[in-house]
């Protein structure tokens, strides 16, 4: 069949036709006839679609024509996805469409299959058929090349769907079938390999453009910057940076922002802080995100007072704060146990106007839930529900489980019911919090209904529901209950086993979770390690040394990989250091050799346990044998060589531990100098503390809040009253705000009271 693509006399509206009847050639003949108006066109081919005419492969190809010619791009990719959407029910497929465009253009031939041929990669990328874009994107051409931005396009959607692969081999194909990156394209291939962690090809991606004479872009510069810090190297991006400021490469502060949040990834507090403070100093005023990144490393790290004192400085600048920020400090302070402070500043913030979100609440929830006040968080649920907050199953569950927690069932099924009703279908994680507060106050046959009636709303108990059961019980003193049940469960697996041990070592029946042990051990089943160092535990806090050995014995026979580093920590805890040191000779008999960390413990656990002679011998050991103490190591040595200070019995020598420390070229770090300081102020060497602090400065130390508390303390107790102000007044200048340990030591010295109530005022 000859191409009925042919010019014909326009005509003025689509009415002259709305009345005939077209075969597939009169179509294309009218459509051709609009073809000076393609708003009439378009309206006639979608007209006779919605009458029931069936286009076929010409006159589609008609009207993506004159939609080309005047470049009406949404026109035309909104019938080429129609294309696409209904290609497995058209009577012919891409390739077809491609040639009967191609077919008698002679004149627009590569304007048009260009353009088509562009618009048709974007389309399957936008809905995700990647293998069939790449297919147009390679298709073999006459003397024609595709324009580099559909392919910029399908890129940087790969990324996005995180196909990174296929990004990059696009790239590596491009100049092979004649295609030139731009700057846009070099940009992507460097975010495509960053984001798979090819941190040195993205690198080099820098010198392809230089060989190319493409000027990277300051977007190119941040994409590489930001993959640098997402992968650790926010030392490297921030040496970026610099040289891009240097060479007067546009940059702006969400830059800034990538980099402080990598360093705080990495918990390098203080260069974090050192780069918020350069941003200012570039000419970059710290914003939002930067705020939000340098508070967020503070709350994970546990320093709350420089978090609310970064939050303050923020919103006195008139940067307006968030809930996500606002999120970031609450969930910091109910990491830490501060739960009723979280709720204090709540009702702060709350009175402030912003407007908060289901995650803020939940943690606010959560936090009247762990101090028992379950009814002010019921309260705070209707509160939620009054600001137009709608409670999501998350804000529900936690408050399910604050009434749990107190025993009042009836009012956790009743918010259950709620829930439901609300539309919010319970998850295993909601009936496990049921099942789990049931059990433990020991309503058994409630419990095991709540199973039945998960099952027949779809939702199939697992090993955690199982396990709550079994602990729950156990809590509520109901053991046997536990035991009848574990027994009666049909699949059983070692965690449900390991669950009976635990909870019968949170009760103290410890010799019944022994025996239990031994049981299974009979039986060839070995418990998991952590119920197995729980039952160790109870054992060495009881006294009850034959079992100890029993148990470790039985430990090491069956397992494979016993965890000698986790036993012999617990056992050096409590100070039971004869055993540690056995189970360390069971490990060099087996052929192992005890790792530094181990070497490093148990001379930790000597130290603590006053027996220095053996904490030096141990030192001797491990050097012989080839294995390099570390700075841990010698910090635990030192630390304990002054708690021997005297005695017949020390043979350690703190002062040459620490020329033999620096003799072997390992750098004492800021909690080894921390220690040292605080052992000189116990022994009210204050001249030398000072001295230390002094050192480790000009050693490019940066003194931490511990650091000055020592010394402050030590201060303090000498009744250096204007030294410990200046040390007081050197800590607040470098940024160093006390932490809530910090406040209860210098509360107890009254020289400081007047100082710390000022800086206090100030940062609310």
């Amino acid at each position: 069949m000859s191409n009925p693509i042919e010019e014909t006399n326009p005509e003025d509206s689509v009415g002259h036709y709305q009345f005939l009847e077209f075969d597939s050639v009169g179509v294309v003949k009218a459509l051709n006839g609009l073809r000076k108006d393609p708003y009439l066109a378009f309206s006639l081919f979608n007209q006779l679609k919605e009458g029931g005419f069936s286009h076929d492969v010409y006159s589609y190809a008609a009207v993506v024509k004159i939609l080309c010619v005047w470049g009406l791009d949404w026109k035309l990719d909104s019938v080429l996805l129609e294309i696409i959407r209904k290609e497995g029910d058209l009577d012919f497929g891409i390739l077809e469409f491609l040639q009967a465009l191609e077919e008698g253009l002679e004149k627009w031939c590569s304007h048009v299959l260009v353009r088509v041929s562009g618009a048709l990669v974007k389309a399957y990328a936008s809905v995700g058929m990647f293998d069939e874009a790449i297919d147009v994107l390679f298709l073999p051409r006459r003397g024609f090349t595709l324009d580099i931005r559909p392919c910029n396009f399908l890129m940087n959607q790969l990324v996005k769907h995180n196909k990174v692969d296929m990004a990059v081999a696009i790239y590596r194909e491009l100049k092979r079938v004649g295609l030139s990156p731009n700057d846009y394209t070099y940009t992507i291939a460097i975010k495509a390999l960053c984001a798979k962690g090819n941190l040195e090809d993205a690198r080099n991606i820098f010198q392809e453009m230089e060989e190319s004479g493409v000027t990277p872009s300051d977007f190119a510069y941040t994409t590489y910057i930001e993959g640098l810090c997402a992968h650790g190297q926010s030392d490297d991006g921030f040496r970026v940076l610099q040289a891009c400021i240097r060479a007067k490469v546009p940059m702006n502060a969400s830059v800034y922002a990538f980099v402080i949040r990598g360093f705080c990834n990495e918990k390098k507090l203080k260069e974090a802080d050192r780069v918020f403070g350069d941003m200012e100093n570039q000419g970059f005023p710290p914003d939002q995100h930067a705020y939000s990144a340098l508070i967020q490393g503070f709350c994970k790290a546990g320093y709350l007072t420089r978090a609310l004192h970064l939050h303050s400085e923020m919103t006195s600048k008139g940067i307006k704060t968030n809930c996500v920020i606002f999120s970031l400090i609450l969930q910091g302070m109910s990491e830490m146990g501060m739960n009723a402070e979280a709720v204090t500043l709540f009702k702060e913030f709350e009175g402030m106007g912003i407007v908060l979100d289901e995650t803020c609440y939940n943690i606010v929830l959560n936090a009247l839930c762990q101090v028992g006040q379950v009814k002010e968080a019921a309260a705070l649920l209707m509160e939620m529900k009054s600001k137009q907050v709608v409670p999501d199953l998350i804000n529900y569950t936690t408050l399910i489980q604050g009434f749990c927690l107190k025993g009042e069932l009836v009012d956790a099924w009743n918010l259950f019911e709620e829930m439901k009703e609300n539309g919010h279908n319970p998850d295993i994680a909601s009936y496990n919090v049921l099942v789990g507060g049931f059990s433990r106050r020991g309503y058994t046959q409630d419990a095991l209904s709540l199973l039945n009636y998960m099952e027949a709303h779809g939702i199939k108990p697992n090993n955690v529901t199982h396990n709550m059961i079994i602990e729950g019980l156990c809590i509520a003193g109901k053991a046997e209950d536990a035991e009848e049940f574990l027994c009666n469960l049909e699949e059983k697996c070692l965690e449900n086993y390991s669950a009976m041990i635990n909870g019968l070592c949170l009760v103290g029946k410890t010799k019944k979770a022994f025996k239990i042990f031994v049981r299974l051990y009979r039986q060839g089943v070995l418990i998991t390690k952590g119920s197995s160092l729980k039952l160790l535990h109870n054992l060495l806090v009881e006294g009850d040394r034959e079992k100890v050995f029993q148990l470790l014995k039985k430990m090491l026979h069956l397992d494979p990989v016993p965890p000698y580093r986790r036993v012999i920590s617990i056992l050096c805890r409590e100070k039971e250091m004869d055993i540690a040191q056995w189970i360390f000779k069971v490990m060099v008999m087996k052929g192992l050799t005890p790792d530094v960390i181990i070497y490093t413990l148990m001379i930790n656990g000597y130290c603590k346990s006053n027996c220095l002679k053996e904490a030096a011998a141990l030192l001797d050991d491990m050097k012989n044998k080839g294995i390099k103490p570390n700075v841990i190591t010698y910090t635990c040595l030192i630390g304990g060589s002054w708690v021997g200070m005297g005695s017949k019995e020390s043979k350690i020598d703190p002062i040459g531990l620490w020329a033999e420390m620096r003799d072997m070229g390992i750098q004492p770090d800021v909690i080894c100098y921390t220690v040292l300081i605080n052992n000189h102020c116990k022994a009210r060497n204050i001249e030398d503390a000072a001295r230390l602090l002094k050192e480790m400065i000009e050693e490019g130390l940066e003194p931490d809040v511990v650091t000055y508390t020592a010394l402050l303390s030590g201060y303090c107790k000498m009744g250096y009253e204007n030294k410990a102000k200046v040390l007081f007044e050197e800590m607040l200048d470098k940024d160093i705000f006390p932490d809530d340990h910090a406040y209860s030591v210098l509360s107890c010295y009254h020289i400081l009271k007047a100082r710390m109530v000022q800086f206090l005022h100030q940062d609310s």
